[in-house]
């Protein structure tokens, strides 16, 4: 199973340093979840403004088809002014309506403080379930306080949390396997 590791800005460290932890622990679990990572800092990003996906850049192509190719995804966002970065919902807003259908999707925020958590509630979730997602309950969010000086994580509640995400969402990658993405909904 290949899972996307998804690291949603172009600025910063410790959305990435989440990642890595994440990816630790999945191989630390002899999972067969395969990971690829996507930093949006290696790509040219362009403003979706409705045209067809064909008349974007390669690089926004090369995301588009990342996403399709993916089985599952681990999306990690830092939170900018109370809400996601911008460059993750204009990834979004490329993606074909079923291109995440049915995916397990797991997500890692992080902030300067505990204020801006319910950000992935109410704006990042609700996104995931226009695509229909299998959204594990259980996302980790981080501040601040939880990394040292060279952005690694040193809070053991932080590693807790982002172990049992990773088992929760092994979990969810084998009931996806039984899961079309197609619409079942059309009759």
């Amino acid at each position: 199973m290949k899972v996307l590791f998804v690291d949603g800005t172009i600025i910063g460290n410790k959305t990435g340093a989440v990642l890595d932890t994440v990816e630790t622990y999945v191989k630390e679990s002899g999972s067969a979840i395969e990971v690829e990572r996507m930093n949006f800092a290696d790509y040219e990003h362009q403003f979706v403004d409705g045209r067809p996906s064909a008349q974007y850049n390669a690089d926004m192509q090369r995301l588009i088809k990342k996403f399709e190719e993916a089985d599952g995804y681990i999306i990690a966002t830092p939170i900018f002014q109370g809400s996601i970065p911008g460059v993750l919902k204009n990834a979004f807003d490329m993606l074909h309506p079923h291109a995440m259908r049915y995916k397990p999707v797991s997500i890692v925020a992080n902030g300067g403080t505990y204020q801006h958590h319910l950000v992935v509630e109410n704006q990042l979730k609700p996104i995931l379930d226009y695509f229909r997602c299998l959204v594990t309950p259980n996302y980790v969010y981080t501040h601040a306080g939880h990394f040292d000086q060279d952005n690694r994580i040193i809070d053991e509640d932080v590693h807790n949390r982002l172990r049992e995400l990773v088992r929760v969402f092994e979990k969810y990658t084998e009931m996806s396997k039984g899961l079309s993405n197609d619409m079942l909904d059309e009759k």
